[in-house]
This record gives C-alpha cells, structure tokens and sequence, in this order.
C-alpha cells in the first residue's frame, strides 16, 4: 500500500518536487524544521543540476505509467478515481469487479517502474553530490521559503 501512495503522487501530478513522492521513505522534518534550510550556492548549484534530471526522469517515468493505464485499457481519469478510492475510505468509487482487477494489474505495472525510477533518481542526484535526503530536504524547504525560492530562480537564470 506505502508504494502504491508513492505510485499515485507520480500519476496524479507533474509537480515541482516530483521527487519527494518517490523518496518518501526518508524520514519528514517537523512543520517548523522544514520552513528554513541552510544552503549553500555550492550547494544550491547541485541542487539546481539535479533538479534538471529530476525533472525529465519523473516526467518521462509519468509518461511511461500513463501509457501502462492506458495500455491495460483504462482511462488515466478512471484509474486515477478507483485508485482514490482505494487510498482514502471518505472517496467512494463505485469499480466493477473487472475493474478492480484491472486497476490491481496496473498497479503491479506501475510498483516495478517506480522501483527502477527509484534508481534512476538516486543515481542523477548522487551524481551530483549530494544525497536524496539533503535533495527532499531542500525541496521541502523551498516550499516555504521565498528566499531560497529567489536563489534557485537565479541559479537557473545563470
């Protein structure tokens, strides 16, 4: 069930932080930890550069999964709805037994790609010098930080 939440925030949204849905595992900071993180420009530069590849290797991966729905027979919407449903007990879906069985096909599809994006991820952020917990860590602290927003927007300007 804990990868099939990880498979849900890379098909429900193309977001910023794609990343943090795939290294949910790493431990989450308290609310007021995560408002302000100290980084370097060394720092912020491998950041930047990571985020790159972050970026195309989730929306590839999406892409990928979107076409494992779509190739089982199942609309991406309708997929996304059963798979609501079977995450959070106050969404009611109304699924057919076959479809059940072909959102449970699908969701065995989508945990192996997500493994091997897993890698991938871990790999280009590696890559650049820093681990995937300092890389959520960032992510997260951008999130509510204006100022480190403002610093990764002229990294990205360079």
């Amino acid at each position: 069930m804990f990868k099939s939440k990880k498979i849900a925030g890379l098909m429900l949204t193309v977001s910023m932080f794609a990343s943090a849905a795939v290294f949910a595992q790493t431990p989450q900071l308290p609310q007021q930890q995560q408002q302000q993180v100290e980084v370097s420009d060394a720092e912020l530069e491998k950041f930047a550069t990571a985020f790159q590849h972050v970026r195309v290797i989730s929306m590839e991966a999406q892409q990928e999964m979107a076409g494992v729905v779509t190739d089982e027979g199942m609309e991406i919407q309708r997929f996304n709805e059963i798979h609501q449903a079977t995450m959070d007990p106050d969404v009611k879906v109304t699924a057919t037994e076959a479809e059940k069985k072909q959102h449970q096909k699908i969701i065995t599809n989508l945990e192996t790609i997500q493994a091997g994006v897993q890698e991938k991820l871990e790999k280009v952020i590696g890559e650049q010098g820093i681990t995937p917990a300092r890389y959520e860590q960032i992510a997260m602290g951008l999130q509510n930080d204006p100022a480190l927003q403002e610093r990764l927007k002229k990294t990205f300007d360079k």
